[in-house]
This record gives C-alpha cells, sequence and structure tokens, in this order.
C-alpha cells in the first residue's frame, strides 16, 4: 500500500525550506516519488505510518507537521468529481486540505471564506480528513486558507489539485 506524505509550511516565503529531491533520494529504500517543491511525497515501499514519520522527523532540519494518508484514500477521493458544479477559469484554482487528524466539529459544506461579501476560498466537500474546494486568485487567499486550521480545529495543508493529479499519477503507475 503507498503512502502519501504532505509536509506543512516548508519551502514558502523563505521559512523552513529544504530540497525535497535530495530528501526524496535519501528516501530510495522506501521507493520516495517526489512531487513539486512543497513537500509532497508518494512512499511505494511497504512502511509503517509511525516509522515513516520518525524517519521523516529526523532527516528534516526543522519541525513541520507531517500528515501521512494512504494512497488508496486518496485515490477514492479523486474518482468523484467534486469540481463538476465549478467551471475551470483562470482566476480560480481547485485545491485538496488535508487535515493532521479528523475533525471534532466541521461546518456545514459548502461553505465560504469569508461567509459574507465575496468569497476567497469555497469549500465544497469534505470526507474524513479530505477538503476540496476552489479558491479565487487574490492577495488575501493565503490569509483565508489559513482559517481552514480554526475552521476544522486543527492544521490543515494545503495542495493545488494540479498536485494531487500528479499524485494520482504516480499511484496509478505503483497499482499496475
Amino acid at each position: 500500500m503507498a503512502l502519501v506524505v504532505l509536509l506543512r509550511g516548508v519551502n514558502v516565503g523563505g521559512h523552513r525550506t529544504f530540497r525535497p529531491a535530495r530528501l526524496a533520494a535519501e528516501l530510495a529504500h522506501l521507493d520516495a516519488v517526489n512531487i513539486g517543491a512543497a513537500g509532497t511525497f508518494v512512499i511505494r515501499a511497504p512502511v509503517s505510518r509511525a516509522a515513516l514519520r520518525l524517519e521523516l522527523s529526523r532527516r528534516l532540519p526543522f519541525d513541520t507537521e507531517i500528515m501521512i494518508c494512504a494512497g488508496y484514500e486518496l485515490a477514492g477521493l479523486m474518482s468523484r468529481d467534486h469540481f463538476r458544479d465549478h467551471a475551470t477559469r483562470p482566476d480560480i484554482v481547485r485545491f485538496l486540505s488535508v487535515l493532521a487528524r479528523s475533525p471534532r466539529s466541521a461546518p456545514s459544506v459548502p461553505a465560504n471564506v469569508p461567509a459574507t461579501g465575496r468569497w476567497l476560498v469555497r469549500v465544497l466537500a469534505r470526507e474524513g480528513r479530505f477538503v476540496v474546494g476552489v479558491y479565487r486568485r487574490h492577495m488575501k487567499t493565503i490569509g483565508a486558507l489559513g482559517t481552514l486550521d480554526r475552521l476544522f480545529g486543527g492544521p490543515v495543508t494545503t495542495r493545488n489539485w494540479n498536485t494531487v493529479t500528479a499524485i494520482g499519477t504516480v499511484l496509478e503507475r505503483n497499482a499496475t
């Protein structure tokens, strides 16, 4: 079973910087595949989540939240069309956020941030630890995405849907 690792808040604005490709090379014994620069990896060799978390913590030069999910969970999420009612536009970005743990409480969906006025982030669906939505390209969007932590009661990390698609491609190759 492949595992997907998403690191929170790395290589953003010059903070918590590292080289993901180098980390993937150090994790070659786990058949790690690096996806992009935001700390996203697919681990294709069998390993427990606890052992993987420990190994990542030892190799990273800083502390950060490490989200780990099973590849099949992500593949299942991707098999549903959460964006069917949202046309593709240049000013709208599709995203996936992964929560560190299942939320104690969660807002009803769909939900907009801010709740009134012109939305910057629109949460379309939540499935367990996964939150799917769209956001507007705007200077205040990063702050609006930051409110997902508060809305869902814990740390959240977000990836563009293009990254999710790249993860899906690696998972498909691993399944064959």
